[in-house]
């Protein structure tokens, strides 16, 4: 079983770091993000990350994910694995198959810390 690790970089369970412009990150909260942006960072990764989240149900079996690429099942487990351990899918094996479905929590945490600050519209 592969260990999931948390987007939690605040040292706190649930989290996050404040929106990139209302202060700096430390150094543990940019390790910690860069680890979740490097998983989404990747084509593959991404696209199938948009794949789960898009499904019907929120949820969607591997074997329904690996006709989509043209890459060997080891390399799509790769990459799922690569999701799993970054906290943005969960998988739940039923029988032979296993299932994938997004952490929303992962999501809106990455999403909070891009938020873009107030903007001041200047007229002249």
């Amino acid at each position: 079983m592969s260990k999931q690790l948390p987007i939690v970089v605040d040292g706190g369970a649930g989290e996050c770091c404040p929106p990139l412009v209302r202060e700096p990150l430390s150094e543990s909260q940019a390790a910690e993000l860069a680890r979740v942006f490097k998983a989404v960072g990747d084509p593959v990764r991404l696209r199938l990350l948009s794949l789960i989240a898009s499904h019907e149900g929120g949820e969607t079996c591997v074997c329904e994910l690996t006709d989509t690429f043209d890459l060997t099942g080891p390399t799509i487990s790769h990459h799922l694995k690569v999701l799993r351990e970054s906290g943005l899918i969960t998988g739940e094996r039923r029988g032979t198959w296993i299932y994938y479905r997004v952490q929303p929590e992962a999501l809106a945490r990455l999403s909070a810390v891009l938020q873009p600050g107030q903007t001041t519209v200047v007229t002249a």
